[in-house]
């Protein structure tokens, strides 16, 4: 029995992208990308695409330019449009792995850093009330330890 197909990361770009898509009858567009996996992505564009158009579609990364052929899938709003790659050469292909798997460590790295944080906080939070119950017990204690040798003062004065 086959296993299933794993599912390509997607990453969505914390940064501006700005893509260029070029039709088949020369005219271009632009747009900005703000998911990609390695199978595709998530444009925003000033109007939606034919569903089905068959574009080029050119984009920087931090690891290098990718471009590759690409089909324009059913848009998902009026200025949303996702689309899937049709080609891209190996060396695109490694660029914009490498870009994926540069942005899936950092959000770990962030994801890791927020827990830290998180747990610190929590830390902190579950301090406050021991340190309340500690303060409150020295208080009532030291009102005990006055109120007794007021007592005893007052008693020693009366003898």
């Amino acid at each position: 029995m086959g296993s299933l197909p794993q599912r390509s990361p997607r990453v969505y770009l914390e940064t501006i992208t700005p893509a260029v898509l070029r039709f088949q009858d020369g005219q271009r567009t632009s747009g900005t990308l703000h998911v990609v996996s390695v199978t595709g992505g998530l444009l925003s564009l000033p109007t939606p695409i034919n569903q089905g158009a068959q574009v080029k579609l050119m984009f920087l990364t931090r690891t290098g330019s990718v471009f590759g052929g690409a089909e324009m899938l059913s848009p998902v709003s009026s200025d949303l449009q996702p689309f899937k790659f049709v080609s891209l050469d190996l060396t695109d292909r490694r660029r914009l792995g490498a870009t994926i798997q540069e942005s899936l460590q950092q959000n770990n790295e962030q994801q890791w850093i927020e827990k830290f944080r998180a747990a610190s906080s929590d830390e902190k939070r579950s301090r406050k009330p021991f340190l309340k119950a500690l303060f409150g017990t020295a208080a009532l204690a030291a009102l005990t330890w006055f109120s007794a040798v007021y007592l005893l003062h007052i008693d020693w004065l009366k003898k």
